[in-house]
C-alpha cells in the first residue's frame, strides 16, 4: 500500500535526522516507527486483557489466600524486628 502523506517541515527535519543516524531513508525510517508503534500497542492490549482476564476471575478465597501469604511473607523477610502489616493495624491502614 502506498501512503502519502504531508509532513510540517519540522517533523521532516527530525526524521531526516534520525533515519540518517541509523542509515535509512525517511520513508524506512518512518515505516520502522509505525510498525514498533503499533507492535507496542498490540502488546499493551494483550496486557490489559490478561489483567483483565485475572480481575474477572471470581476466586475470592484464593485472592484472600494470596493476600495474606503475601503478607505474612513480606513481614518475615525482613531485617528488622518491625512487622509491615501488624496485626492490630489489620483494617485500619492495610
Amino acid at each position: 500500500m502506498t501512503l502519502t502523506l504531508s509532513i510540517p517541515p519540522e517533523i521532516e527535519q527530525h526524521l531526516d535526522l534520525k533515519a540518517r543516524e541509523q542509515g535509512l531513508s525517511i520513508e524506512a525510517y518512518a515505516l520502522k516507527l509505525l510498525s514498533e508503534l503499533i507492535s507496542a500497542q498490540e502488546k499493551s492490549t494483550k496486557l490489559v486483557n490478561l489483567l483483565q482476564s485475572w480481575i474477572d476471575e471470581d476466586d475470592v478465597q484464593e485472592q484472600q489466600e494470596t493476600g495474606e501469604y503475601l503478607i505474612q511473607a513480606l513481614d518475615e523477610d525482613r531485617l528488622s524486628d518491625r512487622k509491615l502489616f501488624p496485626s492490630e493495624l489489620k483494617g485500619i491502614t492495610w
